[in-house]
């Protein structure tokens, strides 16, 4: 790695930046899932799949790849996956039995137009084709490396990431929680998925173990600041601006961390971790300012 001063001004422009990768993931997610038969299920994954959004996740994956001097295209299929996942889970975020949503990104959520029968097993579908998809589409990387992603991807959305932030949250409803739980939740609920979007891009970019374990810092930090972003913006956002429905944590009594910290505090804790975040990359050369202002884009997002 080059170390230099990431301080210095720079020509990059991160919606130009943002807007290039997005029209690049979305082409690659196009081509990765056609309609075959039963075309009922193919049309329910992509109805959710191509609905959208920031595709932060596998931007993040694309930008580490990146900034290890790999081939973006390397990291691509992965990307896609990641994708897959997100939508997955926000596909059973959205049923009657979790948060009982009824529109996502804009958009009637998948239930309301597919039926819940079907959503969940759009839902599965895109779990486990997202598995596949890495194992049989992922070129220019070591076997083992690629076994590597596939296994931390496992653990990110299952028990002991993702599904277990999501059982203590539920549990957690109508319960006053405190710091170490919330954190529990959400480091699991959320930063777990955005964490294994930058250490596989670091993996299949031949990284070594230390230098994952600095970019995996980055990303647990990054991921506790957009929960708690999410949190304030669920309190002060319009359902416009937003995509969905607001006020639904506050009405569900959920624990988040305006009711522990207050507003104020939540903004001053997300900017801390950004902040925590930005420095881990202190040692990478101009190829890093792509998360770095990914990570300040967090905290200044309106949705």
């Amino acid at each position: 790695m080059v170390t230099t001063n990431l301080d210095t001004p720079s020509t990059f422009n991160l919606d130009t930046y943002l807007k290039e990768r997005c029209v690049q993931v979305e082409a690659a997610l196009e081509a990765s899932l056609p309609v075959v038969y039963p075309e009922q299920i193919y049309e329910a994954m992509r109805y959710s799949l191509m609905a959208g959004g920031k595709r932060l996740r596998p931007i993040l994956c694309l930008a580490t790849c990146e900034l290890l001097g790999a081939e973006t295209s390397t990291a691509m299929p992965t990307a896609c996956a990641l994708e897959m996942v997100h939508t997955m889970s926000l596909i059973h975020d959205d049923l009657p039995a979790m948060d009982n949503d009824d529109y996502r990104r804009g958009q009637l959520t998948n239930h309301k137009v597919y039926g819940e029968d079907v959503a969940v097993l759009a839902g599965d579908a895109l779990l486990t084709y997202a598995f596949e998809y890495i194992a049989t589409q992922t070129k220019g990387a070591a076997a083992e490396r690629i076994l590597e992603v596939v296994a931390r991807l496992g653990k990110a959305v299952g028990a002991a990431g993702l599904v277990g932030g999501q059982i203590v949250d539920l549990a957690s409803e109508g319960t006053i929680v405190d710091e170490k739980t919330l954190t529990f939740i959400h480091m699991h609920k959320t930063a777990a998925l955005l964490e294994v979007s930058v250490t596989s891009g670091a993996l299949l970019a031949g990284a070594t173990p230390s230098t994952v374990d600095q970019l995996s810092r980055y990303a647990q930090r990054i991921g506790l600041a957009f929960q708690i972003v999410d949190d304030i913006l669920d309190i002060t956002s319009t359902p416009e601006e937003l995509g969905k429905s607001v006020g639904k944590d506050v009405a569900a009594q959920k624990a988040t961390y305006p009711s522990l910290w207050g507003l104020e505090e939540s903004k001053r804790r997300a900017e801390q971790l950004i902040a925590e975040a930005i420095a881990e990359l202190s040692d990478f050369d101009e190829r890093a300012r792509p998360l770095i202002e990914i990570a300040q884009f967090i905290t200044a997002r309106t949705h």
